[in-house]
């Protein structure tokens, strides 16, 4: 899961940094087309490269698809890992939208700095994930996740209240900022795939990651609702206040991640 989630640093060192350096040279449009061409691709080497999981597809199951989803929506564990997901997008998406809005109006960091900022994070993930990846396979997962977690509303609570600050400042509070973030993923994401059973597995990853996106639509639209700002050269006004909610939404994560831990661990024990 470690070196999984090596991908969010490797869009936050390639995909940012030329985003931005493709839309200051030839307008807006230009990173969406280049989304396009990459998604083909991908989609190409999907296809060819990758193996069906058809291991499950053995377990014999007489629902049809629906119905087997709506088992699944009625599993009370289940429900469990569906609402930390949740809770886990909704602490994450709600202050990101706003990132670089806050870096270039509150705290002053230049459009030709923002590429450089964004990439040392994203050097900074790649290096800290497999040694979260490793951490999360011999220490508890739900012990490592509220460490994070911890450490996170820390950095979240500094960040949202700063005023104009040197840019190595904000460069080293971006880096705590996304190790605490990837800290928290990749023992949730661990925990989350051992929750289902094998039958079960599609339609919970499925929901789950429905689950996601729509926790960070939400998250993006309430944080949409709480920062203001008067014209686009203004300072974003009430980012401290997402701070304060983002902390609560973290907590209540920490909480049912613990929830989650304990099945998995029942589970376990009854298996064994």
């Amino acid at each position: 899961m470690g070196f999984l989630q090596m991908g969010f640093g490797s869009s936050q060192v390639l995909g940012i940094p030329i985003s931005l350096y493709l839309a200051n040279s030839l307008g807006w449009q230009s990173p969406f087309l280049m989304i396009v061409g990459l998604a083909t691709l991908i989609w190409f080497i999907i296809v060819i490269k990758m193996q069906p999981i058809t291991q499950h597809l053995e377990v014999k199951n007489d629902r049809n698809a629906l119905h087997h989803l709506l088992h699944t929506i009625a599993q009370k564990d289940y429900r469990v890992g569906f609402m930390s997901t949740a809770l886990l997008s909704l602490g994450g998406f709600m202050m990101m939208p706003w990132g670089s809005a806050f870096a270039i109006n509150n705290l002053h960091v230049t459009p030709d700095q923002l590429p450089i900022l964004f990439m040392i994070a994203g050097v900074a993930t790649l290096i800290i994930m497999p040694i979260i990846g490793k951490l999360s396979d011999k220490m508890d997962k739900f012990n490592l996740f509220a460490i994070a977690s911890i450490w996170m509303i820390c950095v979240v609570l500094v960040y949202t209240r700063l005023t104009p600050v040197p840019f190595w400042f904000v460069i080293i509070m971006n880096v705590l900022m996304m190790i605490g973030i990837m800290s928290r993923m990749v023992p949730s994401m661990a925990l989350a795939s051992s929750l289902p059973k094998m039958q079960d597995r599609g339609a919970f990853m499925s929901i789950n990651s429905s689950l996601q996106q729509i926790a960070g639509g939400v998250a993006a639209a309430i944080g949409g609702m709480i920062v203001v700002q008067k014209d686009k050269t203004s300072p974003l006004e009430n980012y401290d206040t997402l701070g304060i909610l983002i902390t609560i939404i973290l907590l209540f994560a920490i909480y049912m991640v613990y929830r989650v831990s304990k099945i998995v661990k029942r589970r376990e024990s009854s298996n064994s």
